[in-house]
Protein backbone atom coordinates (compact mmCIF):
# COMPACT_ATOMS: atom_id res chain seq x y z
CA UNK A 1 0.00 0.00 0.00
CA UNK A 2 1.30 3.49 -0.89
CA UNK A 3 0.04 7.25 -0.78
CA UNK A 4 0.83 7.55 -4.74
CA UNK A 5 -2.14 5.78 -6.36
CA UNK A 6 -5.16 2.96 -5.35
CA UNK A 7 -6.38 0.29 -7.89
CA UNK A 8 -9.17 0.82 -9.48
CA UNK A 9 -11.78 -1.76 -8.80
CA UNK A 10 -12.07 -4.60 -11.01
CA UNK A 11 -15.63 -3.70 -12.66
CA UNK A 12 -13.85 0.12 -13.48
CA UNK A 13 -11.17 -1.80 -14.95
CA UNK A 14 -13.30 -3.63 -17.23
CA UNK A 15 -15.40 -1.02 -18.25
CA UNK A 16 -11.94 1.36 -19.27
CA UNK A 17 -11.00 -1.79 -21.43
CA UNK A 18 -14.19 -2.14 -22.94
CA UNK A 19 -14.54 1.19 -23.96
CA UNK A 20 -10.92 1.64 -25.50
CA UNK A 21 -11.95 -1.73 -27.48
CA UNK A 22 -15.39 0.47 -28.67
CA UNK A 23 -13.03 3.86 -29.49
CA UNK A 24 -10.27 1.19 -30.98
CA UNK A 25 -13.03 -0.38 -33.22
CA UNK A 26 -14.83 2.75 -34.25
CA UNK A 27 -10.98 4.44 -35.50
CA UNK A 28 -10.20 1.13 -37.66
CA UNK A 29 -13.74 1.48 -39.39
CA UNK A 30 -14.20 4.99 -39.73
CA UNK A 31 -16.37 5.81 -42.87
CA UNK A 32 -17.31 9.46 -44.33
CA UNK A 33 -20.41 9.60 -42.17
CA UNK A 34 -18.50 9.82 -39.25
CA UNK A 35 -16.37 12.56 -40.50
CA UNK A 36 -17.73 16.43 -38.56
CA UNK A 37 -20.37 17.14 -41.56
CA UNK A 38 -23.60 16.71 -42.55
CA UNK A 39 -26.18 15.45 -45.19
CA UNK A 40 -27.19 17.78 -47.79
CA UNK A 41 -29.68 18.23 -50.66
CA UNK A 42 -29.70 20.32 -53.55
CA UNK A 43 -32.26 21.25 -56.26
CA UNK A 44 -31.31 21.55 -59.66
CA UNK A 45 -34.05 22.03 -62.58
CA UNK A 46 -36.66 20.95 -60.65
CA UNK A 47 -35.01 17.84 -59.40
CA UNK A 48 -33.56 17.23 -55.22
CA UNK A 49 -29.56 15.41 -55.12
CA UNK A 50 -28.08 14.29 -52.15
CA UNK A 51 -24.74 14.63 -50.84
CA UNK A 52 -22.11 14.76 -47.86
CA UNK A 53 -20.38 17.68 -47.34
CA UNK A 54 -17.64 17.91 -44.61
CA UNK A 55 -13.89 20.04 -44.52
CA UNK A 56 -10.86 17.77 -45.84
CA UNK A 57 -7.79 17.58 -44.52
CA UNK A 58 -6.73 20.97 -46.72
CA UNK A 59 -9.66 22.59 -44.87
CA UNK A 60 -11.25 23.29 -47.92
CA UNK A 61 -15.04 22.28 -48.03
CA UNK A 62 -15.46 19.18 -49.85
CA UNK A 63 -19.09 17.71 -51.52
CA UNK A 64 -19.02 14.21 -52.25
CA UNK A 65 -22.23 13.21 -54.71
CA UNK A 66 -24.15 10.38 -53.75
CA UNK A 67 -27.14 10.65 -56.45
CA UNK A 68 -30.75 11.94 -56.92
CA UNK A 69 -33.02 11.84 -53.99
CA UNK A 70 -35.05 8.27 -54.05
CA UNK A 71 -37.06 7.07 -51.29
CA UNK A 72 -34.28 4.09 -51.60
CA UNK A 73 -31.40 6.76 -50.88
CA UNK A 74 -33.24 8.54 -48.30
CA UNK A 75 -33.71 5.36 -46.18
CA UNK A 76 -29.88 4.49 -47.16
CA UNK A 77 -28.97 8.27 -45.20
CA UNK A 78 -31.68 7.93 -42.57
CA UNK A 79 -29.99 4.41 -41.56
CA UNK A 80 -26.39 5.85 -42.10
CA UNK A 81 -27.48 8.96 -39.44
CA UNK A 82 -28.57 6.94 -37.43
CA UNK A 83 -26.21 3.93 -37.25
CA UNK A 84 -22.99 7.08 -36.45
CA UNK A 85 -25.36 8.46 -34.02
CA UNK A 86 -25.87 5.37 -32.30
CA UNK A 87 -22.38 4.31 -32.41
CA UNK A 88 -21.13 7.63 -31.01
CA UNK A 89 -23.69 7.47 -28.57
CA UNK A 90 -23.20 3.40 -27.66
CA UNK A 91 -19.38 5.14 -26.64
CA UNK A 92 -20.48 7.99 -24.45
CA UNK A 93 -22.68 5.63 -22.69
CA UNK A 94 -19.97 3.21 -22.34
CA UNK A 95 -17.35 5.89 -21.04
CA UNK A 96 -19.88 7.71 -18.85
CA UNK A 97 -20.32 4.14 -16.97
CA UNK A 98 -16.62 3.57 -16.96
CA UNK A 99 -16.53 7.36 -14.76
CA UNK A 100 -19.21 6.40 -12.67
CA UNK A 101 -17.25 3.11 -11.73
CA UNK A 102 -14.00 5.78 -11.12
CA UNK A 103 -12.06 6.09 -13.96
CA UNK A 104 -10.59 9.65 -14.46
CA UNK A 105 -12.07 11.78 -16.92
CA UNK A 106 -11.61 15.01 -18.95
CA UNK A 107 -13.71 18.25 -18.82
CA UNK A 108 -16.18 18.91 -21.40
CA UNK A 109 -14.18 22.21 -23.04
CA UNK A 110 -11.03 20.07 -23.05
CA UNK A 111 -12.40 17.28 -24.42
CA UNK A 112 -14.26 18.91 -26.83
CA UNK A 113 -10.81 20.59 -28.29
CA UNK A 114 -9.06 16.80 -28.27
CA UNK A 115 -11.64 15.60 -29.84
CA UNK A 116 -11.91 17.92 -32.61
CA UNK A 117 -8.56 17.42 -33.55
CA UNK A 118 -8.68 13.61 -33.43
CA UNK A 119 -11.46 13.93 -35.90
CA UNK A 120 -8.93 16.13 -38.20
CA UNK A 121 -6.05 13.23 -38.23
CA UNK A 122 -3.53 14.81 -35.53
CA UNK A 123 -3.19 11.71 -33.54
CA UNK A 124 -3.28 9.53 -36.94
CA UNK A 125 -0.80 11.67 -37.94
CA UNK A 126 1.38 11.02 -35.05
CA UNK A 127 0.60 13.48 -33.01
CA UNK A 128 0.76 12.71 -28.73
CA UNK A 129 -1.18 14.24 -25.94
CA UNK A 130 1.68 14.73 -23.46
CA UNK A 131 1.36 16.74 -19.96
CA UNK A 132 -0.71 16.44 -16.81
CA UNK A 133 -3.76 15.11 -19.06
CA UNK A 134 -1.34 12.42 -20.37
CA UNK A 135 -0.96 11.62 -16.53
CA UNK A 136 -4.30 11.30 -15.65
CA UNK A 137 -5.01 8.77 -18.86
CA UNK A 138 -2.37 6.90 -17.48
CA UNK A 139 -4.25 6.12 -14.44
CA UNK A 140 -7.32 4.33 -16.68
CA UNK A 141 -4.53 2.77 -18.41
CA UNK A 142 -3.01 1.20 -15.55
CA UNK A 143 -5.60 0.24 -13.51
CA UNK A 144 -5.06 2.82 -10.77
CA UNK A 145 -6.62 6.67 -9.61
CA UNK A 146 -3.62 8.79 -8.36
CA UNK A 147 -3.41 10.13 -5.18
CA UNK A 148 -3.08 13.53 -6.77
CA UNK A 149 -6.54 15.25 -7.96
CA UNK A 150 -4.68 18.11 -9.17
CA UNK A 151 -6.24 19.46 -12.58
CA UNK A 152 -4.82 21.78 -14.88
CA UNK A 153 -6.29 23.71 -17.58
CA UNK A 154 -3.36 23.44 -20.44
CA UNK A 155 -3.40 20.89 -22.83
CA UNK A 156 -0.34 19.67 -23.90
CA UNK A 157 0.39 18.39 -27.32
CA UNK A 158 3.59 17.19 -28.96
CA UNK A 159 4.68 15.76 -32.65
CA UNK A 160 8.19 14.43 -33.48
CA UNK A 161 7.71 14.96 -37.15
CA UNK A 162 10.59 12.91 -39.12
CA UNK A 163 12.68 13.51 -36.65
CA UNK A 164 12.24 10.05 -34.46
CA UNK A 165 11.94 6.69 -36.40
CA UNK A 166 8.45 5.67 -34.91
CA UNK A 167 5.72 3.54 -36.19
CA UNK A 168 3.13 6.12 -36.97
CA UNK A 169 3.07 8.31 -40.13
CA UNK A 170 4.84 11.55 -40.50
CA UNK A 171 3.59 12.51 -44.12
CA UNK A 172 -0.13 12.38 -43.61
CA UNK A 173 -1.58 16.31 -44.24
CA UNK A 174 -4.18 18.49 -41.93
CA UNK A 175 -5.12 21.59 -40.43
CA UNK A 176 -4.60 22.48 -37.20
CA UNK A 177 -5.27 25.89 -37.06
CA UNK A 178 -8.80 25.23 -38.99
CA UNK A 179 -9.66 22.30 -36.76
CA UNK A 180 -9.08 24.55 -33.89
CA UNK A 181 -10.64 27.57 -35.16
CA UNK A 182 -13.55 25.43 -36.44
CA UNK A 183 -14.83 24.98 -32.63
CA UNK A 184 -15.09 28.65 -32.43
CA UNK A 185 -14.18 29.17 -28.83
CA UNK A 186 -12.48 31.94 -29.27
CA UNK A 187 -8.83 30.61 -29.37
CA UNK A 188 -5.86 32.60 -30.81
CA UNK A 189 -2.88 31.64 -31.62
CA UNK A 190 0.12 33.14 -29.75
CA UNK A 191 2.69 35.41 -31.63
CA UNK A 192 6.14 35.79 -31.17
CA UNK A 193 8.67 39.48 -31.29
CA UNK A 194 9.33 38.41 -34.94
CA UNK A 195 5.60 38.43 -36.21
CA UNK A 196 5.57 34.72 -35.96
CA UNK A 197 2.87 32.85 -35.08
CA UNK A 198 2.06 29.39 -33.21
CA UNK A 199 3.31 27.51 -30.35
CA UNK A 200 0.18 27.70 -28.39
CA UNK A 201 -3.29 28.79 -28.59
CA UNK A 202 -5.17 31.12 -25.96
CA UNK A 203 -8.78 32.52 -25.21
CA UNK A 204 -7.95 36.27 -24.56
CA UNK A 205 -10.27 36.31 -21.85
CA UNK A 206 -9.48 32.84 -20.29
CA UNK A 207 -5.70 32.99 -20.63
CA UNK A 208 -5.34 29.77 -18.45
CA UNK A 209 -7.00 27.91 -21.01
CA UNK A 210 -4.08 27.35 -23.81
CA UNK A 211 -3.16 25.10 -26.00
CA UNK A 212 0.51 24.22 -26.23
CA UNK A 213 2.25 22.53 -29.00
CA UNK A 214 5.79 21.18 -28.59
CA UNK A 215 8.22 19.30 -30.94
CA UNK A 216 11.95 18.17 -31.22
CA UNK A 217 14.20 20.46 -31.47
CA UNK A 218 16.03 20.37 -34.81
CA UNK A 219 19.20 21.25 -36.41
CA UNK A 220 18.73 25.10 -36.69
CA UNK A 221 18.00 27.32 -33.31
CA UNK A 222 14.57 28.41 -33.76
CA UNK A 223 11.85 29.47 -31.42
CA UNK A 224 8.94 28.03 -33.57
CA UNK A 225 9.39 25.24 -36.09
CA UNK A 226 6.39 25.39 -38.84
CA UNK A 227 4.99 21.68 -39.72
CA UNK A 228 3.83 22.14 -43.39
CA UNK A 229 1.66 19.20 -43.20
CA UNK A 230 0.06 20.16 -40.16
CA UNK A 231 -0.60 23.98 -40.65
CA UNK A 232 0.81 24.92 -36.90
CA UNK A 233 3.97 25.94 -35.58
CA UNK A 234 5.57 24.37 -32.65
CA UNK A 235 8.05 25.11 -29.20
CA UNK A 236 10.97 22.96 -29.61
CA UNK A 237 11.80 21.54 -26.41
CA UNK A 238 15.24 19.81 -25.29
CA UNK A 239 14.80 16.19 -24.10
CA UNK A 240 11.28 15.45 -25.64
CA UNK A 241 12.61 12.85 -28.14
CA UNK A 242 12.85 10.47 -25.35
CA UNK A 243 9.47 10.33 -24.13
CA UNK A 244 7.90 10.07 -28.01
CA UNK A 245 10.06 7.54 -28.95
CA UNK A 246 7.49 4.41 -27.38
CA UNK A 247 4.07 5.74 -28.29
CA UNK A 248 0.83 4.48 -26.84
CA UNK A 249 -3.30 4.43 -27.59
CA UNK A 250 -4.93 5.08 -24.57
CA UNK A 251 -9.20 5.85 -24.16
CA UNK A 252 -9.98 9.40 -23.47
CA UNK A 253 -12.93 9.89 -21.41
CA UNK A 254 -15.71 12.25 -20.92
CA UNK A 255 -18.79 12.54 -19.88
CA UNK A 256 -19.48 13.65 -23.94
CA UNK A 257 -18.36 10.23 -25.07
CA UNK A 258 -14.39 8.60 -25.73
CA UNK A 259 -11.80 9.19 -28.44
CA UNK A 260 -8.43 7.13 -29.34
CA UNK A 261 -5.66 9.23 -28.59
CA UNK A 262 -1.54 8.56 -29.14
CA UNK A 263 0.39 9.10 -25.20
CA UNK A 264 4.09 8.61 -24.35
CA UNK A 265 5.12 5.31 -22.74
CA UNK A 266 4.41 5.74 -18.89
CA UNK A 267 7.56 4.63 -17.89
CA UNK A 268 9.47 7.10 -19.90
CA UNK A 269 6.85 9.32 -19.08
CA UNK A 270 8.05 9.43 -15.47
CA UNK A 271 11.86 9.39 -16.11
CA UNK A 272 11.17 12.45 -18.59
CA UNK A 273 9.62 14.27 -15.47
CA UNK A 274 12.67 14.28 -14.01
CA UNK A 275 14.45 15.29 -16.79
CA UNK A 276 12.63 18.32 -16.64
CA UNK A 277 12.38 18.58 -13.25
CA UNK A 278 16.47 18.93 -13.32
CA UNK A 279 16.07 21.32 -16.39
CA UNK A 280 13.79 23.90 -14.26
CA UNK A 281 14.92 26.55 -12.54
CA UNK A 282 14.04 27.53 -8.93
CA UNK A 283 11.40 30.22 -10.26
CA UNK A 284 9.55 27.19 -11.28
CA UNK A 285 9.98 25.16 -8.20
CA UNK A 286 5.71 24.35 -8.10
CA UNK A 287 5.70 22.81 -11.84
CA UNK A 288 8.83 21.14 -10.02
CA UNK A 289 7.10 19.83 -7.49
CA UNK A 290 4.21 18.53 -10.04
CA UNK A 291 7.19 16.62 -12.31
CA UNK A 292 8.60 14.82 -9.51
CA UNK A 293 4.89 14.05 -8.07
CA UNK A 294 4.01 12.65 -11.66
CA UNK A 295 7.19 10.73 -11.76
CA UNK A 296 7.48 9.58 -8.20
CA UNK A 297 4.10 7.95 -8.11
CA UNK A 298 4.62 6.28 -11.64
CA UNK A 299 7.80 5.01 -10.87
CA UNK A 300 6.04 3.58 -7.76
CA UNK A 301 3.58 1.88 -9.72
CA UNK A 302 6.23 0.01 -12.29
CA UNK A 303 8.08 -1.03 -9.55
CA UNK A 304 5.38 -2.60 -7.90
CA UNK A 305 3.98 -3.88 -10.92
CA UNK A 306 6.00 -3.50 -14.00
CA UNK A 307 9.91 -3.42 -12.69
CA UNK A 308 10.97 -4.78 -16.35
CA UNK A 309 9.31 -1.79 -18.44
CA UNK A 310 11.02 0.39 -15.66
CA UNK A 311 14.39 -0.62 -16.40
CA UNK A 312 14.27 -0.95 -20.06
CA UNK A 313 12.95 2.53 -20.18
CA UNK A 314 16.20 3.77 -17.60
CA UNK A 315 18.71 1.68 -19.19
CA UNK A 316 18.02 3.58 -22.33
CA UNK A 317 18.57 6.63 -20.64
CA UNK A 318 21.88 5.53 -19.16
CA UNK A 319 23.33 5.19 -21.94
CA UNK A 320 22.61 8.82 -23.73
CA UNK A 321 25.43 12.05 -23.22
CA UNK A 322 26.44 13.84 -20.84
CA UNK A 323 23.78 16.76 -21.06
CA UNK A 324 21.29 14.23 -20.27
CA UNK A 325 22.65 12.43 -17.35
CA UNK A 326 23.63 15.96 -15.23
CA UNK A 327 19.63 16.60 -15.80
CA UNK A 328 18.50 13.55 -15.12
CA UNK A 329 20.86 12.98 -11.91
CA UNK A 330 19.36 16.51 -11.12
CA UNK A 331 16.40 15.05 -11.06
CA UNK A 332 16.69 11.96 -9.59
CA UNK A 333 18.54 14.11 -6.29
CA UNK A 334 15.37 16.02 -6.35
CA UNK A 335 13.12 12.80 -6.17
CA UNK A 336 14.70 11.01 -3.02
CA UNK A 337 14.90 13.73 -1.07
CA UNK A 338 11.27 14.65 -1.12
CA UNK A 339 10.10 11.28 -1.78
CA UNK A 340 12.46 9.30 0.71
CA UNK A 341 10.19 6.27 0.68
CA UNK A 342 11.91 5.40 -3.24
CA UNK A 343 15.28 5.28 -2.53
CA UNK A 344 14.99 1.54 -2.53
CA UNK A 345 13.19 1.28 -5.94
CA UNK A 346 16.18 3.75 -7.31
CA UNK A 347 18.90 1.29 -5.59
CA UNK A 348 17.10 -1.59 -6.79
CA UNK A 349 17.08 -0.38 -10.41
CA UNK A 350 20.66 0.71 -10.51
CA UNK A 351 21.24 -3.62 -9.04
CA UNK A 352 19.78 -4.66 -12.15
CA UNK A 353 21.43 -2.17 -14.50
CA UNK A 354 24.81 -3.31 -12.92
CA UNK A 355 24.12 -7.21 -13.53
Amino acid sequence: MNNFYSSLSPSAQAAYAQTLDHVTIAALHRNVADLTGSFAKKAVSGLEYWYFQYRDIDAKLKQVYLGPRSERLDRLIALKQSNTLGKQESIARQARAALALGNNGIVRAQYRVIRRLEEYGFFAAGGVLIGTHAFACYGNMLGVTWGDASKTLDVDFAYAGRSLSLALPSDVKLDVHDAISSLEMGFLPSSKLDGMQGGSYVIPNQPDFRLDFITTVGRKNADLIHFPNLNVAMVPLKFIEYSLQDIRQCALLSEEGAILINLPSPARYALHKLIVAGERSNSFRTKSNKDLLQSVALIQYFAEHQLEDLTDAWSDLSARGKGWQTRFNKGLSMLVKTYPEIVHVVDQIKRELAN
